[in-house]
């Protein structure tokens, strides 16, 4: 029986589905990174040395900012800590590192705050944990404390929640009333709902000493992938505030790169989040830029963000004995990543670029054809010729001992002819 070429309408293409957001602005200088609204999802992280080190931590926010984080976080925990922030904020200036840098606030944030400040003015954003800002008639009264300096300053706060240090007084009133109802709640689901009264019943009291809601984003981070998709739709539900999105320890190497990826990569396509972060445990040696990358993968894998060109190489299999592939793949996609911070100034449009690296003629020439350049590489028992194609079409084909080297440079100046030209019309 014949069917139609076609259905009656064509297979949708996925896009994330909106959520309406308010829109915030973290700044320094004049860099001014917008958050919600119509912002694209921005990538954030946070340094992990000592904060009172200040040239330590210079560093490594640089490092965490030539990897593309839009947003850093450092730890403000003691008096010498809030003393440090100054001269890391000088630190970067000197070095053209305009980065905001948000300051990690729990238990001493009031005092800190209000007696060091020029730590509060260096910062371009207050992180606050409603469940360490104190107890009893404290809690109100320190809070409000901080939201003062804020506002003094002009500066926005993150309002963070986690689970691991949630409000207990609050948590236990919930759990006996709780017990009370005809059809009570499971404990988790209890925990899910002090979660996020925690944060809203924070920004409203926030917006009850004068904050504007335009200045407060919301949090509330948990370790389990279910539970963050469970509490982060609810959440969205009942608000506008721009949401950060992360799980609070998502574990080290492949675990915490799969738990974040699979928990943000649905709550995104969803429409639901505003900042990520990818909070990796780093592994012995391993650089802390890490989570930015993971966190670019995220967005870019999602079609929400391009952030560096993307590599297609095949996985390889019996046919591709040889890992002259495998060698050629890394070698263009760390080319690519370390001209990145050049390039964005020089060729902008870049990051859309799409390379392939394949190991043999099955899929080698297909792939080569839908990327914007590609090279398919000889397998076991293919003659020793490497296709390269560009823009749909074979141009030339490689031979010898330096493909590799030779193709790098083909890449190159494809990059150079192609987004160049866009980098000398825009400037004329």
């Amino acid at each position: 029986m014949n069917q139609p070429l076609f259905p009656a309408q064509p297979i949708a293409h996925a896009h994330p589905a909106p959520r309406r957001s308010l829109q915030a602005t973290v700044a320094w200088g004049d860099q001014r990174v917008t958050v919600g609204g119509d912002a694209p999802v921005r990538v954030q992280s946070m340094t992990n040395t000592d904060t009172v080190d200040v040239v330590a931590t210079a560093i490594q926010v640089k490092e965490l900012a030539y990897a593309g984080s839009e947003l850093v976080r450092i730890t403000v925990n003691s008096p010498e800590a809030a003393q440090a922030v100054p001269f890391i904020r000088e630190q970067l200036d000197r070095m053209n590192v305009h980065v905001p840098l948000v300051g990690d606030f729990h238990y001493n944030g009031h005092t800190l705050l209000t007696q060091f400040p020029a730590c509060a003015q260096s910062l371009s954003k207050y992180r606050i944990n409603p469940g360490n800002v104190g107890k009893g008639e404290k809690r109100d009264r320190q809070f409000g404390q901080m939201i003062e300096v804020a506002l003094k300053w002009n500066k926005p706060v993150r309002i963070g929640v986690n689970w691991g240090s949630l409000d207990q007084e609050m948590l236990a009133d919930m759990m006996d009333a709780n017990s009370q109802r005809d059809q009570p709640w499971d404990a988790k689901s209890v925990m899910y709902e002090a979660l996020i009264r925690s944060a809203l019943e924070s920004a409203d009291f926030a917006k009850s000493l004068g904050m504007s809601a335009q200045q407060i984003l919301l949090s509330c981070k948990v370790s389990g992938v279910q539970d963050l998709i469970a509490v982060y739709r609810e959440l969205a539900r009942r608000c506008e505030y721009p949401l950060h999105l992360g799980l609070t320890e998502a574990g080290m190497g492949t675990k915490g790169t799969v738990a974040s990826s699979t928990a943000m990569a649905i709550l995104l396509q969803e429409g639901i989040g505003d900042t990520i972060r990818v909070s990796l445990t780093p592994q012995p040696g391993e650089a802390r830029t890490q989570e930015v990358v993971v966190a670019y993968e995220i967005l870019q894998s999602l079609g929400l963000r391009n952030f560096v060109p993307s590599v297609t190489a095949c996985p390889g299999c019996g046919r591709t004995t040889s890992t002259t592939f495998q060698e050629l793949a890394k070698q263009i996609d760390d080319f690519l990543r370390s001209k990145m911070p050049i390039w964005r100034k020089q060729y902008p449009g870049v990051e859309s670029l799409k390379v392939a690296v394949m190991g043999c003629i099955v899929n080698g020439p297909g792939e080569s054809k839908h990327a914007d350049i590609g090279i398919s590489l000889p397998g076991s028992g293919e003659a020793p010729a490497a296709p390269v194609f560009i823009d749909g079409q074979k141009q030339q084909t490689l031979r010898g001992e330096h493909i590799a080297r030779d193709f790098q440079a083909i890449v190159q100046n494809y990059i150079e002819k192609r987004f160049g030209a866009h980098s000398t019309i825009e400037a004329s």
